[in-house]
């Protein structure tokens, strides 16, 4: 029996190198995407009760496949590859929601990718997010990054800064940090794991968003950066005044 076209889909990137023109090593010498299994097959589970729920959602988790293993900077090769998988996935399912899952590169090239006409939510886990890169494609966009607060391959401090870029360019983002881990999401891993698989539910409309993030994505476009950002530990904990935390800790926050 021919496979059902999809009505929503998920893809996955993981992560890669600076520079590396080579191909992606296969099966277990492929470290970064090794590190993405967890988070894929939590994901796919999570969709599949939520479709379940609501009837007749079909929801596609696919990896995308890279031909080279870094960046490769103007080249920027997994950005290129993630269009095409995109471009793909159009002609096979037509106009379908799309929710882009990163890790690290593959964050940024989600990020990169997220103006492709399917596209409707980026979920970015310890993401790459240099200075200069553009967020005008992220207008209409929901954005949240996931970051740990120790991470030392990967800036949190660049991704609160994008996300407050990003909300003046006309998205709805969050940054939630997670204490304690890392930037291979192996400390605190089902921390990852949950909350990713919970988003992305959430941003498909097949469950709930998080009661305190979609507060955060209702912040004005001018809010300062560090109001967009959330403490994995106080999630479910209300501030003040019924509002959601704000700070996972202090010393680190930026507010342009």
């Amino acid at each position: 029996m021919a496979e059902r076209s999809p009505s929503a889909a998920v893809l996955i990137l993981h992560g890669g190198y600076e520079t590396g023109l080579a191909p992606p090593a296969r099966g277990v010498l492929n470290l970064p995407g090794l590190r993405m299994l967890p988070i894929a097959r939590a994901v796919t589970r999570a969709v599949r009760v939520g479709s379940a729920v609501r009837g007749e959602s079909r929801v596609r988790v696919r990896t995308v496949r890279y031909t080279r293993r870094g960046w490769n900077g103007t080249r920027a090769d997994p950005l290129h590859d993630t269009m095409k998988a995109l471009d793909a996935l159009r002609d096979e399912a037509g106009d379908i929601p799309v929710v882009l899952v990163g890790h690290s590169m593959g964050a940024r090239a989600a990020l990169h990718a997220a103006g492709h006409p399917l596209v409707r939510s980026v979920v970015g886990l310890a993401p790459w997010c240099p200075p200069g890169d553009p967020v005008t494609q992220l207008g209409g966009r929901d954005v949240v990054l996931l970051h740990s607060s120790r991470d030392r391959v990967t800036s949190p401090q660049a991704s609160q800064s994008l996300t407050a870029r990003a909300r003046r360019a006309g998205a709805r983002t969050c940054l939630v940090t997670i204490p304690g881990s890392d930037h291979a999401m192996l400390r605190r891993a089902p921390a990852w794991h949950d909350l990713t698989s919970t988003l992305v539910t959430g941003l498909l409309g097949l469950a709930p968003v998080p009661d305190q993030i979609e507060k955060v994505f209702d912040l004005p476009p001018g809010a300062p950066a560090s109001d967009g950002t959330l403490c994995l530990d106080a999630l479910h904990r209300s501030g003040p005044d019924g509002q959601p935390p704000r700070r996972c800790g202090a010393g680190w926050g930026v507010r342009r």
